[in-house]
This record gives C-alpha cells, structure tokens and sequence, in this order.
C-alpha cells in the first residue's frame, strides 16, 4: 500500500537518537540502578491552583467545542501579557492556541514554507526540528551555532547560508539543548538580514520563563522593526510544570494568523475549553513555580562545572537558562554517542550531543530536572567514569 510523500520525508526520524534514553529505561525496569539525565520535564507537579481551575472548568460543563482561534478569555490574557512583555501592543487577532508549542510550530512552519524552500536552523537543535521543516517539503539548513559564541547564532553564520530558496529563520531563545540566550543587538543584527532578504523570523520561547541569575530574556517580537514578519511559539509545559495539558499558541502579525486560521482549523478546531481555562488563569495569574524551578536548575549546573572542571579534564558550558547542560567530553577518548553508551555502564544515562546536530558531536547534554540528591550522585558518577577513561588514554 502506497503512504504519501510527507511519510517517506519523515522516514527514519528521531529513533536513533533516543537509543541511549531508551536502554536506560529498560535497565532500570529491570532493577540497574542507574541515574536518569535525558529528558528534561518540570521536577514539580502542576500546581494545584491549576488543577482546581480545570476540575472546576469541567464540572462548568466547559466541554463543548471552542473555536479555531481558541478561547475569548484565553486570548484576552495572552493579549494582555505580551503587550505588557513585549512592549508594544497586541489583540486576540495576534494569536492562535494549538494543544502545546510542538502544534503551533508545525502549523507555524506550514505556513511559511513549503516543497523546494529552505528554512534556517541553528546546530544544535532541538530534536524535532528537523522532522517540523521536513514535513513541510522544505529542506533545512544548519547554521551553525559555535562554543566560541557561547552557541548564539551569528548574524554572519546565517549570511553566509542564505540563498534564494531561503524562506525563514527559526530561532529558539532560550536555546535548547545549550541554555542559550540571544542578546538584543544579536537580534537586531538578524532582524536585519531578514528584512534584507524578506524572511519570516519564528522563535521558540518555550523557555522564557526559566531564566538564570544575571542573564536577561530578549524576545524579537519586543523589537517593532521586526513587528511584520516574527512569529513566537510558546506554551504553558515549562513555565507552570504542565506539560501534559499540552496547551500553547503562536504569537505574530494579525494578517499572519488570519491566513493560517483554516489550517488550524483543519486540525484541532480550538483548543479545549476547560484546558483554556485553565491556562487563562495560568497567563494572569503567573508561574508561581518558575522562579523555583529556575533556582534549582541553575544551582545544579553550577555544581557540574565547578566539580567537574576541578576534578576531570571534562568541561562544562554554563546555560543561561532552560532545563539542560552540556558537557565536552573529547578529554575522555570519545565522542558523544561513544561516551553516552559507556558512561550508561557507570549508572548514569545522558543524551549524545550528535542527537541534536552535528555540532555537537564530542558533547552530551544532561537534564538538570532530577532531585538535588540524585543530581550529586550522578555528577560523582560522571568524575570517576571520566579520571578512569582519561587514564586509559593516557
């Protein structure tokens, strides 16, 4: 039986690069003791304030069918704080919720590329960038994102790759896996370009709230030069610990949503509305869990490079925000994947860094989600593993 072509694009995407997550899982089901650092989810429940709004919601009978665009009171709210955020106004017109910020930026990249387009990708990426740009029939194209530059895509990384078939830059700031955070003039510098050569600017600002002491979140959609052509994506799964509400939106020019509207609507046909509502009270409310949440995976990360640089010829680059580090490891002999799959063997599953682009090929990344106690156990893991295999290069 004969698939259509978007299957064969996506064909092969993605399972490789979780073969480390996925055995480590195995073995702890089977009783290995081993410290989980793969995949980054909030290390707190969903608030119960949350929680009540929705139970409450349900028993309103909020249940029946919303509208493509989403809830009146949800994009009231979303109105209200990126007006406030951003500092130039918006109106429900600006908006369309989508069930998480994977949806929004599938229908987002949908609608601004298509078959022979190419769109612009910061290496390292997040794991299903690749499989979104695809989907579409477009062809992505790594810009890549160097240590020097503290993985901060260049202005003159993404010249250099621009041709004509190019159709829009996606940016994803804070950055996910290497924490990441683009300055305002890096962003100016870019928005430059993109007027230059009439491209769409998408960012993803998943993590915007989980910023680290003495770094600053700087989003393009602040930036009124730049009002005509960036879409945000973004969702409530960080910010408030809800990810399996899978609630979020796309942010950006009104004709821009207005067009995209019937794809939405193709889709989902609005998000649910006592998840609306939920997520309204989140958006006005603020994240009561963020600012913790922040604190605990700064402090971890610190605990790493310090530790690590003091005690392995291992190195550590320090993330400005987000969920994740990474880790160098050539000290040690390998590369990413070897050292991954070496390292599960010492108790501790990490993610290769190849599993999010090229770049990364001598990294692994590690969640800073798990427990404090947990986190010190695996950072004294990672020390002996890396001093035995550096003497055995030795």
């Amino acid at each position: 039986m004969k698939t259509s072509a978007v299957t064969e694009r996506l064909a092969g995407l993605g399972g490789a690069k979780w073969g480390v997550h996925l055995k480590a899982r195995e073995l702890i089901r089977a009783g290995a003791d081993i410290v989980e650092m793969t995949i980054g989810e909030p290390d707190v429940p969903v608030p119960d304030a949350l929680i009540e709004t929705t139970v409450s919601s349900l028993r309103a009978s909020r249940t029946g069918y919303s509208n493509g665009r989403g809830e009146a009171g949800l994009l009231d709210a979303l109105a209200e704080r990126y007006s406030d955020s951003r500092g130039r106004a918006f109106g429900p017109e600006n908006f369309l919720c989508f069930p998480g910020t994977q949806t929004a930026l599938f229908a987002v990249m949908a609608g601004v590329a298509e078959t022979g387009d190419e769109v612009l990708v910061g290496d390292p990426m997040y794991a299903t960038y690749e499989g979104v740009v695809r989907a579409t029939g477009a062809d992505l194209v790594p810009v890549p994102l160097r240590p020097e530059h503290g993985f901060r895509m260049q202005p003159e990384d993404i010249a250099a790759r621009i041709t004509p078939r190019s159709r829009a830059i996606l940016l994803t700031t804070p950055h996910n896996p290497t924490g990441a955070i683009l300055t305002a003039s890096e962003i100016a510098e870019i928005g430059q370009l993109a007027i230059a050569h009439d491209l769409w600017i998408i960012s993803d600002e998943v993590y915007e709230d989980l910023i680290f002491d003495g770094a600053k979140f700087v989003s393009p959609l602040a930036n009124p030069d730049l009002a005509e052509r960036v879409i945000g994506v973004a969702s409530i799964s960080k910010s408030h610990a809800a990810p399996g509400f899978r609630s979020g939106w796309c942010v950006g020019p009104a004709a821009f949503c207005e067009a995209l509207l019937p794809y939405s609507e193709t889709m989902l046909f609005g998000n649910q509305p006592f998840i609306a509502d939920m997520t309204e009270k989140a958006i006005r409310d603020g994240s009561e869990v963020a600012p913790g949440m922040a604190a605990r995976f700064s402090k971890r990360a610190k605990l790493l490079a310090d530790r690590l640089q003091a005690e392995t010829g291992l190195t550590v680059h320090r993330p400005e925000a987000g969920m994740f580090a990474l880790i160098n490891v050539s000290s040690t002999g390998f590369d990413g994947e070897a050292y991954a799959w070496d390292l599960l063997q010492s108790g501790v599953a990490v993610m290769p860094g190849s599993a999010f682009g090229d770049s990364l090929k001598h990294w692994v990344r590690v969640a800073l989600t798990i427990s404090d106690d947990d986190f010190a156990t695996a950072v004294t893991r990672i020390i002996d593993h890396a001093n035995r295999k550096t003497c055995e290069v030795a």
